[in-house]
C-alpha cells in the first residue's frame, strides 16, 4: 500500500479545488487491466456460433487467428497514441484531439449508450448464465426484452456491487483486477493444457482434422461475407483490450508503461484465444446434433446453451468438469465486469471536464476515484441488462466498437500529419502499413456487418448519429466550459 497517496480530506477542499487522480498503477497493474478487460466470457461461448456460421475447423481456428493480428496490430498502433497523452479518457482524448469535439463527443456518448455499458450488461449476463450450472432456476426463462428473471436480477446484483466496491477507491479495483485476472489466465493455461493433453485420447475430435477444411466445399463468394460475420463474436471476446488507456491518468510513467501494457495483454491473451479453441478441436467434433443425449453428440456447434468450454470438461471429466469449468467461468466473468466497471468511468469524467457530459461526473469522490461517473455508468448498464438478450448485445457494440477503432488508429495518421512536432516517446510499429491495413481490415468488417446484420448494427449506427443533437444541446447549455473545445 506505500504507493498510495492519501486521499485529501474534502473538507479542506475549496470550492472551485477537487481531488485529482494519483498514479498508482504500475505495469502489472496495467497489463492485468488489459487482460483482465479482455478475458470474460466470449471465448468459452461464441465459438459455438461461429461453429455454425462457418462448418470447418480450419475457419474456426482461421477466425481467431485473424482476430488476434488485429488485435494486436491495434495494440501496435493505439501505443503511439496513449505515449503522447497519458491523460484520464483514453480513446476520446485521441479523437478530440484529432477530429474536434465532435468526433471526441460522439465516441463518449457511444461508448456510455452501447459499447461499454452493453459489454458491461453482456459479461454480467453471461455471469449469471454460468451460475445457472449450479442453480438451474437462474436458466433464463424468455429472451424477451424488459421481462425480469432470475438470471437478469443476479447480473444487476454484479454491476451493483462492483460499481460500489470501484467506488471505495483505486486500491479495491485494482485488487480485485489482480486476483481475478490470474485466476482468468490461469483458467485459460488449464483449458489449453488439458485438452491438448487430454483430448486425442478420447478420440471425439478426430473427424476435426480429417476433415480439416470441412466437409463440402465453400463458394468464396458465400465465405466472405459469412466469415465478417462470424467475427463478431472473437472480436467481442477480444474487445476492450484499450480500456488501460481511459485510466491513463492513474497509471505510473504512461509514456512506457501504457504502450508495454497494451502490447503484452492483447498479444497474450489473444494468443491463449487461439490456442484454446485448438483444444476444443482436440475434445469436441465441430459437428453435432442439437438433440444429442451427449455433449459429444451436440459438438461444438449445438454445445448446451452454447457454452463450449464446460462441454470439453464434460467430456473429459463427466458432469464434475462442467461444474469445475462453470465456476472458472464465473470468476473470469466478475473480473472482467470489474475491469470495464473500473475503466469506463474515467470515460465519463473526462467528457464531464469538457462540459459533454453530467456534471457531477466530472467530480472525484474522497476516495479520489469518479463516483458518480461510475454509479451513472451502472445504472445505465444494468438498464441494458433488461433490454435483451446476451447476442443482441454483442452485435450492437462491435460494430460501433469497430468504426471508433478504425477512425483511432487513422488519428495517428491525422496526428503525424498536424502535429509532426509533438513529443513521442512510442513510435507506432510497422507505421504506416500495418496502420492502413488494419484500419481497411476493421473498416471492411464492419461494413460486412451492416450488411449481414442490420437488424442491430444500424440502429447501433443511428445511437452514434443521435449523439450529434445531444452534442449541441451541451454545447448551449456549458458553453463555457468547453471554449477550449471549439
Amino acid at each position: 500500500m506505500k504507493n498510495f497517496l492519501p486521499a485529501p480530506n474534502v473538507a479542506q477542499v475549496g470550492r472551485h479545488q477537487q481531488p485529482e487522480f494519483a498514479r498508482v498503477l504500475g505495469l502489472g497493474d496495467a497489463t492485468a487491466i488489459v487482460a483482465g478487460s479482455m478475458i470474460g466470457s466470449g471465448v468459452f461461448l461464441v465459438s459455438a456460433d461461429i461453429a455454425r456460421l462457418l462448418a470447418a475447423p480450419a475457419w474456426l481456428l482461421a477466425v481467431w487467428l485473424v482476430t488476434a493480428l488485429l488485435t494486436v496490430a491495434a495494440a501496435l498502433t493505439y501505443g503511439e497514441l496513449a505515449a503522447m497523452m497519458p491523460r484520464a479518457g483514453g480513446q476520446y482524448v485521441y479523437l478530440r484531439e484529432a477530429y474536434g469535439p465532435l468526433i471526441g463527443f460522439l465516441y463518449g456518448w457511444t461508448l456510455f449508450t452501447v459499447i461499454q455499458t452493453g459489454t458491461i450488461a453482456a459479461v454480467a449476463v453471461a455471469f449469471a448464465k454460468f451460475t445457472a450450472v449450479f442453480i438451474p432456476a437462474l436458466e433464463a426463462t424468455t429472451p424477451e426484452a424488459f421481462i425480469v428473471d432470475g438470471q437478469r436480477i443476479l447480473a444487476i446484483g454484479v454491476i451493483a456491487f462492483l460499481t460500489w466496491a470501484n467506488s471505495l477507491g483505486l486500491h479495491t479495483g485494482r485488487w480485485v483486477q489482480n486476483v481475478f485476472t490470474l485466476t482468468k489466465v490461469g483458467t485459460l493455461i488449464a483449458v489449453v493444457v488439458i485438452g491438448c493433453a487430454l483430448g486425442p485420447l478420447r478420440g471425439a475430435g478426430e473427424a476435426n482434422w480429417a476433415y480439416f477444411w470441412g466437409r463440402e466445399p465453400v463458394a468464396l463468394s458465400s465465405l466472405v461475407p459469412l466469415f465478417g460475420a462470424a467475427m463478431v463474436g472473437a472480436l467481442f471476446s477480444a474487445d476492450a483490450w484499450n480500456n488501460v488507456t481511459f485510466a491513463a491518468g492513474e497509471v505510473r510513467q504512461p509514456e512506457r508503461n501504457i504502450p508495454a501494457s497494451l502490447v503484452l495483454g492483447a498479444a497474450g491473451v489473444t494468443c491463449l484465444y487461439f490456442l484454446a479453441n485448438v483444444s476444443y478441436l482436440c475434445v469436441l467434433p465441430l459437428w453435432g446434433d442439437p438433440n444429442g443425449s451427449t455433449a459429444a453428440a451436440r459438438g461444438i456447434q449445438f454445445a448446451a446453451n452454447d457454452r463450449v468450454a464446460t462441454a470439453t470438461f464434460e467430456v473429459l471429466f463427466g458432469p464434475a468438469g462442467n461444474f469445475a469449468m462453470a465456476g472458472a467461468i464465473m470468476i473470469s466473468t466478475f473480473g472482467c465486469a470489474n475491469g470495464l466497471i473500473l475503466s469506463g468511468a474515467r470515460v465519463y469524467h473526462a467528457m464531464a471536464q469538457d462540459g459533454l457530459f453530467f456534471k457531477a461526473a466530472g467530480w472525484l469522490n474522497s476516495r479520489r476515484v469518479p463516483g458518480a461517473a461510475l454509479t451513472i455508468q451502472g445504472l445505465w448498464a444494468c438498464a441494458l441488462v433488461l433490454s435483451g438478450t446476451y447476442g443482441d448485445l454483442l452485435d450492437y457494440v462491435i460494430c460501433n466498437a469497430l468504426l471508433f477503432y478504425a477512425l483511432t488508429a487513422c488519428a495517428v495518421i491525422v496526428l503525424r500529419l498536424r502535429r509532426p512536432a509533438f513529443p513521442r516517446p512510442y513510435n507506432a510499429i510497422g507505421y504506416p502499413w500495418l496502420t492502413l491495413l488494419y484500419i481497411g481490415a476493421t473498416t471492411f468488417i464492419a461494413v460486412d456487418l451492416l450488411i449481414v446484420k442490420p437488424a442491430y448494427t444500424w440502429p447501433g449506427l443511428l445511437i452514434v448519429l443521435s449523439g450529434i443533437p445531444v452534442y449541441f444541446l451541451a454545447k448551449r447549455i456549458a458553453p463555457r466550459n468547453m471554449t477550449n473545445l471549439t
